[in-house]
């Protein structure tokens, strides 16, 4: 099998090469692709594959393309590689939206794979949400959901990491150089990609339009506040969700111990809940927090954390391209 990975040398993409070596994925052939990149190597399966252009790629005509760059790259090329039968799984937000394109989290709407030539992969905090949600959309049918994310800087890529190393290094940075528009270091941005409709920003929306189409809910109520956290790896998000039905706390509780893809960590009196700090390297989506509401018995306020360059991305790649490939 022939496997491109279009970004190869980048944040994400170098951690899908190292996820694609874990899970064993039927790799016969690697086609790295990049941009400044081309002619360096990456390791791969015990040996050295040198980097190449995307037109070098097209002419070599890989089986399974995993689309790791940005959208405007995606928007570029992702359509010559399945114009020439290559199946893609992008994971730039580049078709998410589009009506003939599944959007797919494999632990919530695996049937939506079909036949598709291409898949898209939600946005990191998407994936998270909706894994954690799942199983309890599936006992209470959800109505509305207010999310605030609390979201690590190596979302924003390399040189958003490389701003939050050199302040903690106590090195200013020239305006004109830092990613961010102010300090990440010791501070919070209310400020998560570019502002758009009503002020809200484009990740915001994300997480609303998103979960519409992967439950197929397109009237489903999402309200979500995304904020930038000095931390290098992991998404938290603090969810609160109103259902149709009322809640069973306890029954809750056993939904998610059981539910694919979802580790419960609840142990308030011992200091157990996720952390990011211990969610790094890790594929599953950790839950804890759980709280009733005391004045809505259809409502529950929890706590959830993951790894955004695994589950919120390269993982969740692999997982739709194993279910796409029948692996």
């Amino acid at each position: 099998m022939r496997v491109g990975v279009l970004g190869a040398t980048g944040l994400v993409g170098t951690t899908l090469l190292k996820i694609l070596e874990e899970h064993k994925f039927p790799v016969d052939e690697l086609i790295p692709i990049g941009f400044s990149s081309v002619g360096t190597s990456v390791f791969f399966g015990g040996k050295e594959w040198r980097v190449i252009s995307p037109e070098e790629a097209l002419a070599q005509k890989p089986d399974l393309l995993f689309g790791m760059a940005g959208s405007d790259v995606s928007k570029r090329w992702i359509p010559e590689f399945v114009n020439q039968g290559t199946i893609v799984i992008d994971n730039s937000s580049a078709f998410r939206l589009e009506p003939d394109v599944p959007l797919v989290v494999p632990e919530v709407n695996p049937e939506d794979i079909g036949e598709a030539k291409l898949i898209a992969n939600p946005n990191c905090s998407t994936i998270q949400m909706v894994v954690a949600l799942n199983p309890l959309h599936k006992l209470y049918g959800i109505k509305k959901i207010i999310i605030s994310t609390y979201q690590a800087v190596s979302g924003s890529g390399r040189d958003a990491l490389e701003q939050l190393k050199q302040e903690r290094s106590g090195i200013a940075f020239p305006d004109k150089k830092q990613f961010y528009p102010h300090q990440i270091d010791l501070n919070v941005l209310p400020h998560c990609d570019r502002f758009l409709e009503h002020n809200y920003t484009r990740e915001e929306l994300k997480l609303r339009y998103e979960s519409r189409k992967i439950w197929h809910k397109p009237d489903l109520s999402v309200v979500a506040t995304a904020v930038r956290v000095p931390v290098a790896i992991g998404h938290s998000e603090s969810i609160y969700v109103e259902f149709e039905k009322e809640v069973d706390l306890q029954e809750a509780y056993e939904a998610l111990r059981n539910a694919e893809g979802v580790v419960l960590i609840d142990n308030p009196q011992k200091n157990e809940y996720p952390m990011p700090l211990y969610v790094a390297g890790r594929d599953k989506v950790f839950v804890g927090r759980l709280r009733p509401d005391p004045d809505n018995p259809r409502a529950l306020a929890l706590w959830c954390v993951a790894d955004n360059l695994r589950k919120g991305a390269g993982t969740n790649a692999v997982q739709i391209a194993m279910k796409r490939l029948g692996l």
